[in-house]
């Protein structure tokens, strides 16, 4: 293929929230106390002043979130199409090595007949004088047509394919390319939520920074109180599958681990990175990002979910967390936080999803 197909093959192969503790698993996530009122301190922030930088961190928080599900489907991409650059270089590779082998076949068949003095085969037919060698003769003359007519055929199929291979390739690497800048985009969109959200952070005194926790935990235990409150609860009592107490077991251990944007484990974890994880750990590999769980797995009405099943939040699908029965949920909440447990509806929930097929046990 020359210089710039070994050039194209070199490319392809370098490419190549605070933790809960219930009691026990099945402790019901039951409507929670209210939280005792902080001591007044000096020079603190008010507290509608405090409820305005929650909210705005909270927005912070779900624009990196949707930022971070961009990072891991344009890094899930970007994977897959470095596996398909490196596949088609091997074909590269595999029909340059053909084509070689039939050009020097047609060179050896081009040889024999200068060795036969540059006569076809049909002339030397022509001239002959014993009927059985013409009869003989004309047998593999058709004979010769044919394995001729296949080799010229087959070569220029090779040509073709060869052709055909580097022009995908090409596609693949501005494909691979485009991945690329679409990752390291949805990367600096994070970095910039999260710098922006510390930022506010910090400069709250500790007092302040200590009732904004405070605040977080009254909102979602607010919500979780609503949704408890509404009888939910008792319409839930799916059992789990096999599979989902997998699930469950492999997520409810990674407890205390610290959340970090477009992690997989083994020592940290996104939100979609726990529940893709937790179910591969179970033996069912699932979309990497929260949004295309949702996509992409059955849906399930929120009464008939069962532990296992993933709870997709916001209108936007940017966070999802594994329902582990009696209202709770284990979820990676965000950067600063640990994967915890927490009320199945202290976040607005747009639906569940379920990623395995089987019946639920005793």
């Amino acid at each position: 293929m020359g210089t710039g197909k070994r050039g194209l093959m070199a490319t392809a192969v370098a490419v190549v929230c605070a933790v809960t503790v219930l009691a026990a698993p099945g402790t019901a996530f039951a409507n929670p106390a209210p939280s005792p009122t902080p001591s007044a301190g000096p020079a603190l922030a008010p507290a509608k002043d405090l409820e305005a930088v929650r909210k705005k961190l909270d927005k912070l928080y779900r624009a990196a979130a949707r930022a971070t599900d961009e990072y891991n489907a344009a890094d899930e991409k970007a994977d897959k199409q470095s596996t398909q650059v490196v596949e088609l270089a091997k074909k590269i590779v595999k029909g340059q090595e053909k084509l070689r082998k039939l050009k020097d076949r047609a060179g050896a068949a081009a040889a024999a007949q200068y060795r036969g003095g540059g006569l076809p085969p049909e002339a030397h037919l022509v001239l002959s004088d014993d009927p059985q060698d013409f009869l003989d003769g004309a047998g593999r003359v058709r004979e010769g047509h044919h394995a001729t007519k296949g080799l010229l055929g087959e070569l220029s199929r090779t040509q073709e394919d060869l052709e055909q291979y580097a022009k995908d390739a090409s596609a693949q690497l501005k494909k691979l390319e485009a991945g690329r800048k679409a990752k390291a985009a949805a990367q600096k969109k994070i970095e910039k939520q999260i710098a922006q959200a510390e930022k506010l952070e910090s400069a709250l005194q500790k007092e302040e920074q200590e009732r904004l926790a405070e605040l977080e935990t009254e909102a979602a235990n607010k919500a979780q109180t609503a949704w408890l409150d509404s009888g939910i609860l008792n319409e839930i009592n799916g059992k789990a599958s096999e599979q989902g107490k997998k699930a469950v077991k492999y997520a409810t251990a990674q407890i205390g681990k610290p959340y970090q944007w477009g992690a997989e484990g083994p020592r940290t974890y996104d939100c979609s990175g726990l529940t893709s994880q937790a179910w591969i750990s179970a033996g069912r590999g699932i979309p990497r990002t929260s949004q295309e769980q949702w996509k992409q797995l059955r849906h399930i009405d929120v009464q008939d979910m069962r532990p296992g099943d993933l709870i997709i939040y916001f209108g936007d699908a940017s966070h999802v967390a594994m329902y582990i029965g009696e209202g709770a949920i284990v979820h990676a909440p965000r950067p600063g936080r640990t994967v915890t447990i927490a009320g199945a509806g202290s976040m607005p929930i747009l639906g569940v999803v379920r990623p395995d097929a089987g019946t639920g046990s005793n």
